[in-house]
C-alpha cells in the first residue's frame, strides 16, 4: 500500500508540470505572444513591449522569491502558497480573453498576463522543493526528467487543441484543420485564439486536481516555526552572505542565473522572432511550436536518463552550447537569405530553416531545465530546500529581466529583430563560462 501511495504521490507531483506547462507553450511562445504582434501589427514594438512586459514581472519575482522561500521552511508549508499561487495564475490567464483587437489595451494586457506568469512562477518554486522528498538523492535526476517530460506532453496535447479547435488564422478565420472556431466562436473578433488565456486557466484548474489530491506535504527536518518576516529575511541574509564559503553552489546559481535567463528569452520571443521576421500567421506559429514541444518532451526524458548516467553538469554544459550556437544561427535567417544564400519570396527554406531551429531550442531547452533542477537539489541545504529554490528562483529571476529588456532595447535601438536578440549569445556565453566552478556533487563533495 506504500508503494502505491509513493507512485501516487510522484504522479501528482508530475501533474503539476503537466498543468503548468500550456502558461509557456500557449501564452508565453506559441499562441498569445504572436496575436500581440499581430494585433500590434509592428513585430519590432511587439518584442520590445513583450520583453518589457516579462522583465517587469521578472522584478516582482526576483524580490520576493527567496523570501517567501526562507518563510515556508520555516512554518514547514509549502503547499497553502502553491494553493493561493494557483489563483493568481488562474486568474492572470483568464483575464486575457479580454485583450479584444478592437479594444486593445497592451498596459492592462501585459499586466493580466504578469500576475499569471508570477503565479506560475511561484507555484514553481514551491512544487520544486518536494523533489528531494520523492525519491533518493541518485534517481531525482530521473524523476526530474520524467516531470519535465510530463509537462512538455501536456502543453503539446494543449496546443494541438488550440490549434486545431480555436485558434484561428487571421486571414482565413479557420483553424488548423480547417474549421471555424468552436463554442460558436467568432474569428472576426479573434475570439478563438483569445480563448487561449481561460483555456489555460481551465486546464490548470482540471489537471491540478491529482496534484492536490496525491502529493502531501513531508513532515520538516527540523521543527517548523510561526512565521516570522523579520527573521526570515534575516536567515536569507546570511545565507546569501555565506554563498562564497559555499564556491561550488554560489557558482552554480550565478551561471544558472545568465543561461536560464537567456532560454527564457529564446522561449519567450522565438515565435515574436518567427511572426515579424518570417510573416507567420498564428498558425503556423502554432505548428512550429508542436515540433518544439515534440522535441523538448522527447529531450527533457533522455536528458533525465543522461543524467542519471552522467550527472546534470554534462547536461548542462552541452545544451548551453547547442542554444548559444542556435541563436547565432538565427541571425543569419530571413525572409530574403538563409546563412547569406539569397531565397527568392517563394522559397520555403526560411521557413524550414526556422522550424529546425525551434526544434533544437525545445530538445536543448527541455533537458537543460531538467538537468538544472536535480543540479539545485546537489547543490543545496536538504534541510532548507525550499529557500534554496528560492534561491535558485532568485538566480533565475533577479537578472530575468536582462534578456527580455536587453532585447527589448536592442530591438528599439536598431529596429531589427536578428539583431535584437544578439543579447541571448553573450548570457549562454557567460553561463558557460561560471560552469567550470561548479562541482557535480555540490560543496558537501569538496
Amino acid at each position: 500500500m506504500a508503494e502505491v501511495s509513493a507512485r501516487k504521490r510522484i504522479w501528482g507531483w508530475f501533474f503539476f508540470d503537466w498543468a503548468s506547462q500550456p502558461y509557456n507553450t500557449l501564452l508565453i511562445t506559441f499562441i498569445f505572444g504572436p496575436y500581440v504582434a499581430s494585433v500590434l501589427q509592428d513585430g519590432s514594438k511587439a518584442q520590445s513591449a513583450w520583453g518589457f512586459g516579462i522583465g517587469a514581472a521578472g522584478i516582482v519575482m526576483a524580490v520576493l522569491a527567496p523570501v517567501l522561500g526562507a518563510i515556508a521552511d520555516q512554518t514547514g508549508r509549502r503547499m497553502p502558497w502553491i494553493w493561493g499561487f494557483s489563483a493568481l495564475y488562474v486568474l492572470g490567464a483568464g483575464m486575457l480573453w479580454f485583450a479584444a483587437p478592437q479594444d486593445f489595451d497592451l498596459v492592462r494586457t501585459l499586466v493580466f498576463f504578469g500576475l499569471g506568469l508570477i503565479g506560475m512562477e511561484f507555484a514553481t518554486i514551491f512544487t520544486n522543493s518536494m523533489l528531494p522528498d520523492l525519491a533518493p538523492r541518485d534517481k531525482i535526476g530521473g524523476l526530474s526528467g520524467s516531470g519535465w517530460a510530463f509537462g512538455y506532453l501536456g502543453g503539446l496535447v494543449a496546443l494541438v487543441l488550440m490549434l486545431a479547435l480555436f485558434a484561428e488564422d487571421e486571414a482565413t478565420g479557420r483553424t488548423l484543420i480547417g474549421i471555424a472556431p468552436v463554442l460558436g466562436l467568432d474569428p472576426e473578433t479573434r475570439e478563438g485564439t483569445r480563448f487561449v488565456g481561460p483555456f489555460t486557466a481551465l486546464w490548470y484548474l482540471v489537471f491540478m486536481v491529482p496534484f492536490f489530491l496525491w502529493v502531501k506535504e513531508t513532515a520538516p527536518a527540523v521543527p517548523p516555526r510561526r512565521a516570522d518576516i523579520r527573521r526570515a529575511l534575516s536567515d536569507l541574509g546570511r545565507t546569501i552572505r555565506r554563498l562564497p564559503e559555499t564556491p561550488s553552489q554560489f557558482a552554480f546559481l550565478a551561471a544558472s542565473m545568465l543561461y536560464r535567463d537567456g532560454l527564457s528569452g529564446a522561449y519567450a520571443l522565438g515565435a515574436i522572432f518567427a511572426a515579424g521576421v518570417l510573416d507567420w500567421s498564428v498558425v503556423q506559429t502554432g505548428t512550429f511550436g508542436i515540433l518544439a514541444v515534440i522535441s523538448g518532451a522527447l529531450f527533457a526524458w533522455l536528458g533525465g536518463r543522461a543524467d542519471l548516467r552522467f550527472g546534470p553538469k554534462p547536461v548542462i554544459v552541452t545544451c548551453t552550447w547547442v542554444l548559444m550556437l542556435t541563436i547565432v544561427a538565427c541571425l543569419f535567417v530571413t525572409r530574403e537569405s538563409v546563412f547569406g544564400i539569397a531565397q527568392s519570396a517563394t522559397s520555403s527554406l526560411p521557413d524550414t530553416v526556422f522550424l529546425v531551429i525551434g526544434a533544437v531550442i525545445g530538445a536543448a531547452g527541455g533537458a537543460l531545465q531538467s538537468a538544472s533542477r536535480t543540479m539545485m537539489v546537489r547543490q543545496g541545504n536538504a534541510q532548507r530546500m525550499t529557500e534554496a529554490f528560492g534561491l535558485y528562483a532568485l538566480s533565475g529571476k533577479a537578472t530575468s529581466f536582462i534578456a527580455p529588456l536587453s532585447i527589448g532595447a536592442a530591438t528599439a535601438l536598431t529596429g531589427s529583430q536578428q539583431l535584437g536578440i544578439s543579447p541571448l549569445i553573450a548570457l549562454f556565453a557567460a553561463g558557460l563560462f561560471l560552469l567550470r566552478w561548479v562541482n557535480p556533487d555540490g560543496d558537501r563533495a569538496a
